[in-house]
């Protein structure tokens, strides 16, 4: 597995969210500045996610994020994770990727889900209407665009005419994503690396990761698993931004259950982390990883072991993008004190 010569075995997963009161214009300008920098700070890629229907977020087209930052940086990896397969047709997938190959050769990572990334109405006009179950044709779709990519498809199969076009020999980093058993599980069966979602299952993540390592068949000689791992994390001296970072994910998760999806008020962020009801119901799940920067990589190197995984994808959602290349920055430096 190619990597940015001498960068950390660290990534970053940004949903690319819109802050209360600004527009999507400066939200998708803060998110290339965050790509900037981890990407000085030594960070392996930057990854934004796939969701709709969200006036919270700018992230419903992330092949074409991926394009932006790629151009607004020089070499980092960049990519989408992920792709929400049943969302789209393989061969668009293929040729999306393939250009953006072409774009900035060496740099551009796919992974894939079989997620909606969305609520079932979305999904349903997104996908013009056609009633299929994502976890039955996702295997097929892979299979397809693993085909397109440049394994091909078998004589006289209907398909075997069509070019995936610009035509190129190197191919994203493929992944596979998957917050239940079933992604590292598939990603293993069929050679292919694997990323869980330990901020979404932290319950599922471990055991989901190390069965990937264990049973892990390679589709060509040589091939070696390669897997990694989510987690929320948020690093920084100041105990008043870790709770306010802890306050918002709480805050987030419960507007989503509640159908509401607008960005969060920075003031109702700051009375609910300083209310004496958060303050009573928050304890340490294992969700999250806040803190001192030194503690916080320590922590985030002994999950990286217990996982046996290759890397760590950083996910820090906040209100703050100050905060958020801060922490950034300071768990990239405390993280290589730590190794």
């Amino acid at each position: 597995m190619s990597g940015v010569e001498g960068s950390l075995p660290l990534a970053v997963l940004d949903f690319v969210g819109i802050e209360h009161g600004e527009s999507p214009s400066a939200a998708i300008a803060g998110a290339v500045s965050i790509a900037q920098s981890v990407e000085a700070a030594g960070y392996r890629r930057y990854w934004v996610s796939e969701h709709h229907n969200m006036t919270s977020l700018a992230c419903s087209a992330p092949e074409l994020l991926t394009a932006h930052v790629g151009a607004h940086t020089s070499r980092i990896r960049v990519g989408a994770a992920g792709i929400m397969l049943p969302n789209h047709t393989s061969l668009k997938v293929a040729e999306t990727f393939r250009t953006l190959l072409a774009m900035y050769p060496g740099r551009i990572d796919l992974a894939l889900g079989r997620a909606p990334g969305t609520d079932p109405l979305t999904a349903h006009v997104l996908r013009r209407g056609v009633s299929t179950d994502p976890g039955a044709e996702f295997p097929a779709q892979v299979g397809e665009l693993l085909a397109f990519l440049g394994d091909g498809f078998p004589a006289g199969h209907p398909y075997a005419q069509l070019v995936a076009a610009p035509v190129l020999d190197e191919r994203p980093e493929l992944f596979v994503l998957g917050s239940s058993p079933y992604g590292p599980r598939f990603a293993a069966v069929n050679g292919l690396s694997a990323v869980f979602a330990h901020h979404m299952s932290p319950d599922l993540a471990f055991e989901a990761l190390r069965a990937y390592r264990r049973e892990f068949t390679a589709r060509s000689e040589g091939a070696a698993p390669y897997s990694a791992m989510s987690v929320l994390a948020f690093a920084s001296a100041d105990e008043e931004a870790t709770l306010e970072f802890a306050a918002a994910w709480t805050l987030t998760i419960q507007n989503i259950s509640r159908g509401r999806r607008e960005p969060l008020r920075p003031e109702d962020v700051r009375e609910f982390a300083r209310s004496a009801r958060f303050r009573a119901a928050r304890h340490d799940d294992g969700r999250m990883v806040v803190g001192e920067p030194k503690a916080v990589a320590e922590r985030l190197l002994e999950m990286k072991r217990d996982a046996q995984v290759d890397e760590i994808v950083v996910v820090t959602p906040s209100l703050d993008r100050d905060r958020r290349k801060a922490s950034f920055t300071a768990l990239a430096e405390a993280w290589r004190h730590t190794m």
